[in-house]
């Protein structure tokens, strides 16, 4: 088991959700944090806990990772403590809507593939090379059980999410050589902020695709997070696929205590 202290972790989407749980194992393991996010008082609220917590040295970085120039700029102009990145964790993404591709919102599209394509790439092209050239570090993308096929309505976040399983492991292979490794996790429902966004606020939407089931929770995906970059340098957790025991697989969900069939659990799970 590799030891997190004083190594530095950059976490995107750090504000809330499986960003969040990170940034809380990774501080109590004694490492340094570097935490983006666009919702400054959320980065700063989360780091006063964990100061005060764990006593744990926090960098945060107000940044949209859409925006390339922003990316590079806040990379590059990293303070000295805090440039040698050991280990990059791209948590930061989103769905946006649930349409039929032929009735799709324009500006979701853009927003999905601008955050968890462009953003993820950016970021992985501003942080790796001083992973190559330092001999060190681990690359960690949160993808999902979506990038595996597609479900109804998912049409453009379902892409979005096989190009992160894509990038995944074809930077793996280009990483083949060097100490580098790579891993994407790929969760299946959890229950954080993700459906209310998708649903654009609409808090009853979103407490309905969890409804009669039990989800995982942002701590299990954190969990192992921290358990795929804790393993000996030899070892590289490539693909990581993680549902609740009451999902199969994108599509079907099992619902208690409801006289539904499973059948219709499966359309009602996208469509609720």
């Amino acid at each position: 088991m590799i030891s997190i202290e004083d190594k530095i972790v950059l976490i995107t989407g750090a504000s809330s959700g499986i960003g969040e749980s990170c940034g809380k194992i990774f501080a109590q393991s004694g490492a340094k944090l570097i935490l983006i996010a666009r919702r400054q008082e959320k980065l700063e609220k989360l780091a006063e806990e964990l100061t005060k917590k764990f006593q744990s040295k926090v960098y945060l970085l107000q940044l949209d990772v859409r925006d390339r120039l922003a990316v590079e700029s806040a990379i590059n102009s990293l303070p000295e403590p805090w440039k040698d990145i050991d280990i990059l964790i791209n948590n930061a993404g989103l769905s946006r809507g649930l349409n039929k591709l032929h009735l799709g919102d324009f500006s979701d599209w853009e927003e999905m593939i601008d955050t968890n394509v462009k953003g993820l790439l950016y970021m992985t092209r501003y942080v790796v090379p001083g992973m190559v050239s330092r001999g060190r570090g681990h690359v960690v993308n949160i993808g999902s059980i979506a990038g595996r096929g597609a479900y109804p309505g998912g049409n453009v976040y379902c892409a979005s999410k096989a190009a992160v399983r894509a990038i995944s492991e074809g930077l793996k292979q280009d990483l083949l050589g060097t100490p580098v490794r790579v891993t994407e996790i790929q969760p299946g429902l959890v229950e954080t902020e993700f459906s209310e966004v998708r649903f654009h606020g609409d808090t009853e939407k979103a407490k309905n695709v969890y409804k009669d089931l039990t989800p995982l929770t942002a701590d299990d995906i954190s969990d192992l997070v921290f358990f795929c970059v804790t393993r000996s340098p030899h070892v590289n957790i490539s693909e990581l696929l993680v549902v609740p025991t009451d999902q199969a697989n994108a599509t079907m969900v099992h619902r208690h205590n409801t006289k539904k069939t499973e059948e219709k659990n499966s359309v009602d799970y996208f469509r609720d």
